[in-house]
């Protein structure tokens, strides 16, 4: 067996993805070592609990407690443990005390991104995050090395797999949102809160992960536009299946260029896509990140965007890369935020919609409403008249289905407004983007 020189790996936290990291890094240990040119040695596992489950079975005398002590006798320290505190304070003492870190942690990233950096910059160290957006996945070296000498121009991705199995099955079963939700939960695609997924919160974690590669900028978490899908219906879902659309939930990060200044939008809601496009046919709880850039065009990466075993790859990789910087020696390749690109408002994006609209069954509502669309700058690209269904007496009410071309965000949401305020409108069913064309 080839003799290598060996490196402290420091794993903190057991769950769903740790265990298998460690089980994995026990498992395979001379293969990767193989790989990597340095025999792997995991140092330790700290958790909160010794006595927890744990998905795999591993060692005893590998848990402690002791997470401080762990880090600083370590080369390459792997974070799992989620959130922000202490993930954050373990993530600045490793790179403090000269060690390599690679993490998962999306929330940690998306908030602290800039001061996990420059401490790594400080010493020398590198951070090495591929599991922290889509999984398993390969997006961020791509997006960091391989597209480095290009210009991306716009990403746009799904890239949280509990609200693509939700939207999914909505679409393809005629399902409920509430009904789908539930299942989402049995099965283990979601939280007992899934808050963060349904919301949006995740995906825009991710959004300003990916935006700030792309763009060689950064971008806080507060500067990306989140919605989410707690009020898409099934209704809604069928409208669109009409129309030739399937919804999504899109993390949009995109470059604008005005007059020759350039700025960027990072965003993230449910959109109308076509189903043509390679992103409709995304089920199940799978991520898809399509890429375009100038040079390269159009690129998809796609695959599972969670599950245990799966980030595990992703984060092996990542220590193995981080083995072979140790071994290359010198100091860590520093993140590309130079860029400085201001973030403009979702009201400064181009954009198309599509409103659905409840009006009074009577002569001239289709009238005001079109005279409505152009006070606001907007013009209509289609129109679509469901049944009127009887209402008493005084008649009954139609519905509208208006897709607009592609005008400035504000100017479509205060035509929505309008609308809303009209006499002839019963009430704005939905308003939805429309991606991909």
């Amino acid at each position: 067996m080839t003799e290598y020189r060996r490196l402290r790996v420091a794993l903190l936290g057991a769950g769903a993805v740790g265990s298998q990291v460690a089980g994995l890094l026990l498992r395979h240990g001379d293969e990767l070592a193989d790989r990597a040119g340095a025999e792997l040695e995991l140092a330790g596992i700290a958790v909160r609990n010794l006595d927890a489950h744990r998905d795999v079975d591993l060692p005893p005398e590998l848990f402690t407690t002791d997470a401080e002590a762990l880090i600083t006798g370590a080369d390459i320290v792997v974070e799992l443990i989620g959130g922000i505190e202490p993930a954050r304070a373990h993530t600045l003492l490793a790179l403090g005390s000269g060690a390599d870190v690679v993490t998962a942690n999306k929330a940690l990233l998306a908030t602290h991104g800039p001061e996990v950096f420059e401490a790594a910059d400080r010493v020398g160290a590198s951070v090495y995050y591929e599991a922290a957006a889509a999984g398993a996945i390969p997006i961020i070296r791509p997006l960091r090395d391989s597209l480095a000498g290009d210009r991306v121009v716009r990403i746009m991705g799904i890239v949280n797999g509990t609200t693509n199995y939700i939207l999914d099955r909505m679409d393809t079963e005629g399902a409920d949102f509430a009904d789908v939700l539930a299942d989402a939960q049995r099965l283990g695609y979601a939280e007992a809160d899934p808050t963060a997924d349904v919301e949006g919160y995740d995906a825009a974690q991710k959004a300003a992960i990916l935006a700030s590669l792309a763009f060689h900028t950064a971008v806080p978490l507060e500067t990306v536009h989140r919605e989410g899908i707690t009020a898409i219906t099934a209704d809604m879902i069928e409208e669109a299946r009409d129309a030739g659309f399937v919804i999504k939930l899109l993390a949009v990060c995109e470059r604008l260029v005005d007059e020759g200044a350039e700025s960027i939008s990072v965003r993230v809601y449910p959109a109308l896509v076509p189903r043509s496009h390679p992103l409709a046919s995304v089920h199940g709880a799978n991520n898809a990140v399509f890429v375009e850039a100038e040079a390269a065009g159009p690129l998809m990466f796609y695959g599972a965007g969670a599950g245990g075993v799966q980030t595990a790859s992703a984060v092996l990789g990542d220590v193995v890369s981080a083995a072979r910087r140790h071994i290359a020696g010198g100091t860590g390749v520093g993140e590309s935020t130079r860029a400085n690109l201001p973030i403009v408002p979702i009201g400064h994006v181009t954009t198309r919609y599509q409103i659905t609209l409840e009006v009074s069954d009577a002569p001239g509502v289709l009238a005001t409403v079109a005279g409505l669309l152009s006070e606001g700058g907007v013009s209509v690209a289609t129109v679509l008249q469901t049944v009127a269904e009887p209402n008493g007496e005084e008649g009954g009410t139609a519905r509208l289905i208006i897709g607009t071309h592609r005008a400035a965000d504000e100017a479509l949401s205060a035509t929505v407004d309008s609308l809303a305020a009209s006499e002839v409108v019963e009430r704005v069913v939905s308003v939805l983007r429309v991606e991909g064309e």
